[in-house]
């Protein structure tokens, strides 16, 4: 949590803590003013506590000072040598130590000793001795000693003393000996123990006013913040509330006696004004009600006869502490509502019919399941058979016109075995004023004695009423204002016939439906649409090339058709180009998107772009989409695709990859080994916001068969991708298996029985071109080297046996060539490839400048090489690579390229439109 969340919490428990201790201290409510009142008494009472425990505590210094000063005095004056040195000629000189050495040891201020005449001998300040002492001493100098009782001023000050006499072995006075402790000392020792009393005091009262504050919370919350005179009003509209309300109350004490009863309880009980504090059993009650109210058991709406009125009795036991301490009582009188029972009961199953109507017709959007759930539901519970007819074009997911008279039967089901109505599947004719155009519900009775429900039905009417149906109702299924055909309910001989009430449940039914049967049939209709769009959409077939051998799958989703494909692209110089691609989604607008993606990548392969290329044009195609697209709000752009698009090349075995967003291609060695080739991947098309694409080459063993695939055949709610990909490689695993045996065994072990999302699927195995049908030669950059090559050229063409088409293939070859050495770049070189019924030239040079078709004017001495090159291909086009270009022709070795006119007349029909 941030440090702003628990501020604000902590601000929100202080502000609820304010709000709640406001009302605590206000003098307002009955809680504010308990709480003052025990905070005043009791500080009251530990401020007198206080200053009683610190007067007695001085009090208690003093006299331990006076004991103190006492002791001291005599235990000085019977000391050894005490009476020797009074009597001696200077008592000074011996007691002055004496006495000081004493008064460190015992503690006190001063210990000074003097004579019967009052003359100090010794004296803690030496100035003092010889001085006559301040106080009375009389009483000791007679022989009995004593201590002052109040404090005395004396020359140290405030203080207590003791006056003790020295006695000679005679009996008389020798001297006095008088300790002192300043009353300063002893209110010091109190004053230490003023913290612990002022915190005991402040411990005692901050107690006592947590006690209060806890009653008086306590007292705030039962009281809920009223005053005095807001409680009694409130106590008078309660008083006001419990007689005025139309439901008897009684409260009884635990001994049984009645404590409170209101106007209605005294009403329905008939109770005596003075019912209060007499025994519910003296009362005159009926027996079950005394007995009731006196067993202290709880019931709740339990029926009670009272005279002519139906009583339903509450009692609810009242505890404290597990001690019961009484019980309320309510009491109702439910005589009409016991009249309303009865349809209160058949409302409420009604409306549970209706809620099970709402759940359990329309879980799938099928057209003939929606129409048994309808049968389901009502059949038993509403009538004890249903049948459902629609209109023939309802289940193809097309909208009746509404003037139908002969419809399908969809579903029949009763309560018993046997029925007379007619099968599942079965035309039943309606007559024309009683078919699904007059949108009325109709209810009927009686039928063994009323003929005019006959036109309202086409069963057989002597089968029916012999069978004991006797009465029915019928509903059309109308939707968005189309009727899609007519539901009939039916009663037999152990039901009641239909009342007026019936036809508006069956309407609502009925009307609930006809939605879902609509629903499903627009889902069929779209479905439909969908899969035909896609079927169109899909390739058809595969172009025949000699480079691999193809197998193919394709799955659409149990949901509906959605926006994977492949393709297999026939590229110039016997390379394919193999596309795997998926759209997010399913239905019109994902096959839609397939479609454009997919014609997409056709033109750009016509360019011959190489596969990081393509990609890349396509996800700016994608990008350019969806922005212009996102201005118009009806109209919804790409919403996600991805795509894997590989060339592969049987002159060399190498296969160029790249993808974008895709699964990573799967490789089935000739051995049998399964491996997932490293394909760098580029971000789904529209969300590569230029990050470059790019490829991986691989060099394919002929034999090889690389595995192209969507999500949907590894990726399932059950497992992770990276699990499918495991087991497809079991499945994929182990030799000698032809592609369309890898397509069987991939779906066999991956493709669960109802599958969420499209599956396609597209093996390829490779094959490599016979080196004999590939020739090539190194063209210096030598006009002069013109001649050599074309006679190498026809030296090969003769080898394959085509010198029927030596002579042009030349040609091209010399043109191309020439064009090469006079506008290209180094390093030129020439490539023949024989491919079944096809040659194919291939004239590469370093340089990117690419020729452009066009007609020569008459003052021109070239610009017609390329004219005559396509006169005499039957295609030809340009491909660009990494290092220069590739010049490229066609040419079908059976015949079919020569032009139709000589050469003369195709270049003089190039100066036909100047010179004219």
């Amino acid at each position: 949590m941030s440090g702003h969340g628990r501020g604000r919490r902590v601000q929100a428990h202080g502000a609820s803590r304010g709000r709640y201790l406001r009302p605590l201290f206000s003098v307002r409510n009955v809680a504010g003013q308990v709480l003052i009142l025990q905070l005043v008494v009791f500080l009251l009472l530990v401020v007198a506590a206080l200053v009683a425990l610190v007067l007695q505590a001085q009090r208690q210094a003093t006299d331990q000072a006076r004991r103190e000063v006492l002791a001291v005095a005599e235990t000085f004056a019977n000391s050894p040598g005490v009476v020797e040195a009074l009597d001696s000629r200077d008592p000074t000189a011996v007691l002055q130590p004496l006495t000081e050495k004493a008064r460190k040891l015992a503690g006190v201020d001063s210990i000074v000793v003097f004579s019967t005449e009052g003359i100090r001998y010794t004296h803690p300040d030496p100035k003092e001795i010889g001085k006559h002492v301040v106080g009375p001493f009389e009483k000791a100098a007679k022989g009995t000693p004593f201590t002052n009782v109040e404090g005395v001023e004396g020359p140290i000050g405030l203080s207590v003393y003791a006056e003790v006499p020295v006695f000679r072995p005679d009996g008389s006075v020798a001297g006095i000996v008088s300790p002192e402790i300043r009353l300063k000392s002893v209110r010091q020792e109190v004053t230490g123990q003023l913290p612990l009393l002022f915190g005991v005091a402040a411990g005692a009262l901050l107690l006592a006013m947590g006690g209060s504050a806890l009653v008086s919370r306590r007292l705030l919350r039962q009281t809920h913040g009223l005053g005095p005179a807001e409680i009694t009003r409130m106590f008078d509209h309660h008083e006001a509330v419990l007689h005025s309300v139309r439901e008897g109350v009684l409260i009884t004490g635990a001994d049984g006696r009645l404590l409170l009863a209101n106007d209605e309880a005294r009403r329905l009980l008939e109770l005596p004004e003075t019912a209060e504090l007499i025994s519910v059993s003296e009362l005159g009650l009926p027996p079950a009600i005394a007995e009731l109210l006196a067993s202290g058991r709880t019931a709740t709406d339990e029926l009670q006869q009272v005279g002519e009125r139906i009583l339903a009795v509450n009692v609810r036991q009242v505890d404290h502490y597990g001690v019961r301490e009484g019980s309320v009582a309510t009491v109702r009188d439910s005589t009409e509502l016991r009249a309303l029972a009865g349809r209160a009961e058949l409302a409420r199953g009604r409306l549970q019919l209706l809620y099970e109507a709402a759940t359990r017709i329309g879980t799938r959007l099928d057209v003939a399941r929606t129409a048994e759930e309808l049968a389901e539901v009502a059949t038993g519970r509403f009538a004890d058979f249903v049948s459902v007819d629609l209109a023939e074009s309802v289940p193809e997911g097309e909208e009746p016109d509404g003037t139908e008279t002969v419809l399908r039967r969809t579903a029949v089901i009763g309560t018993r075995g046997g029925h007379p109505l007619h099968p599942v599947g079965a035309a039943v004719s309606y007559q024309p004023s009683a078919g699904p155009d007059t949108r009325q519900a109709v209810i009927a009775s009686g039928l063994d004695s009323d003929n005019e429900w006959q036109e309202l039905t086409p069963e057989d009417t002597h089968a029916v009423t012999d069978h004991g149906i006797h009465s029915l109702i019928r509903v059309p299924l109308a939707a968005r204002g189309v009727v899609l055909g007519i539901a009939t309910f039916w009663r037999g001989r152990h039901s009641e016939p239909f009342e007026a009430d019936d036809l508006a449940l069956a309407e609502e039914m009925v009307a609930r439906a006809a939605v879902c049967i609509d629903n499903a049939r627009r889902f069929t209709h779209e479905h439909a649409t969908a899969a035909t769009l896609q079927r169109n959409l899909m390739p058809r077939g595969l172009p025949d090339v000699t480079a691999l051998d193809v197998a193919h799958r394709y799955l659409p989703a149990q949901s509906g058709v959605g926006g994977d494909w492949f393709d297999v692209i026939a590229l110039p110089g016997t390379r394919v180009g193999l596309v795997v691609g998926d759209v997010v989604g399913h239905g019109l607008l994902a096959a839609a998107t397939m479609g454009r993606l997919r014609t997409a990548i056709h033109n750009f392969a016509t360019l011959d772009l190489p596969p990081d290329e393509l990609l890349a044009h396509l996800d700016e195609l994608v990008t350019r989409t969806d922005v212009e697209e996102a201005v118009d709000e009806e109209r919804v752009g790409i919403t996600g695709a991805t795509c894997l698009y590989a060339v592969y090349d049987p002159v060399d075995g190498r296969c160029t990859i790249a993808r974008a967003g895709h699964p990573e291609p799967a490789l089935v060695h000739p051995d049998g080994r399964v491996e997932y080739p490293h394909v760098p991947v580029a971000p789904p098309l529209g969300l590569g916001g230029g990050v470059p694409v790019e490829t991986a080459e691989l060099t394919l063993a002929p034999g090889s068969q690389l595995v192209l695939y969507t999500d949907g055949l590894v990726e399932d709610r059950h497992r992770d991708f990276d699990v499918g990909q495991e087991l497809l490689r079991t499945a994929l695993t182990g030799a000698g298996r032809t592609p369309e045996q890898l397509c069987r065994a991939a779906f066999d072990a991956m493709v669960p029985e109802h599958p969420r999302d499209d599956i396609a699927l597209l093996v390829a195995r490779t094959r490599t071109l016979d080196p004999d049908r590939v020739a090539d030669w190194d063209i210096a950059d030598d006009p002069a080297s013109v001649p050599p090559v074309r006679a190498a050229c026809a030296r090969r063409l003769a080898d394959w046996g085509l010198e029927e088409i030596a002579f042009t293939t030349e040609l091209i070859i010399s043109e191309l060539v020439t064009n090469a050495i006079r506008y290209g770049a180094e390093p030129i070189r020439l490539r023949l490839i024989l491919d079944g019924a096809a040659l194919i030239c291939e004239v590469s040079d370093g340089s990117s400048t690419s020729p452009h078709l066009r007609r020569a004017r008459a003052t021109d001495e070239g610009g017609r090489g390329l004219f005559l090159v396509a006169q005499f291909a039957e295609r030809w086009g340009t491909r660009y690579g990494a290092r220069g270009k590739v010049i490229w022709t066609e040419q079908n070795i059976h015949g079919g390229t020569e032009p139709t006119a000589d050469l003369g007349d195709l270049l003089l029909d190039q100066w036909d439109d100047t010179l004219l």
